[in-house]
């Protein structure tokens, strides 16, 4: 296996909520919601996603937590909640104060505010409208 993530898939309750979130309020770009002629039926999950191509070509997906579960095999709750954290860099102290602000805005929830760590990063956390914890950090000896 290459050491190279290609894609992160969020499992979302709304999907066009969370295409609106990441979208709209924290400008990535995406073509919308694509693959709505493939429908869920009880066995076989439905093709709905948003994907956003980011900066190195990692891709964001964002599907339905139903269809992700009916999908992976496993019970819907084992798609719920955030047991990781996601990143963005900033380049500065104020970027982070930018992502954060432009989340909440969003309908994001600032999770903690920024503050120095004794690591040496300025970083903060927010959660998107499902609950996915993501972290804007600054590192301060740039």
């Amino acid at each position: 296996m290459k050491a190279h993530i290609n894609a992160i898939t969020l499992a979302v309750s709304d999907l066009e909520r969370s295409l609106r979130f990441y979208r709209d309020g924290l400008g990535l770009s995406s073509p919308g919601i694509v693959g709505t002629e493939f429908v869920r039926d009880e066995r076989t999950p439905g093709g709905s996603v948003a994907m956003f191509t980011l900066d190195g070509g990692l891709i964001l997906s964002l599907y339905s937590r139903t269809d992700l579960a009916l999908d992976a095999g496993i019970a819907p709750e084992r798609v719920a909640g955030s047991p990781i954290s996601l990143g963005f860099f900033a380049e500065s102290r104020e970027g982070v104060d930018h992502i954060l602000e432009q989340a909440e805005q969003a309908g994001g929830t600032i999770v903690r505010p920024p503050l120095v760590r004794p690591w040496g990063i300025y970083a903060g956390y927010f959660s998107d409208p499902d609950g996915h914890l993501w972290e804007a950090i600054y590192f301060l000896n740039n």
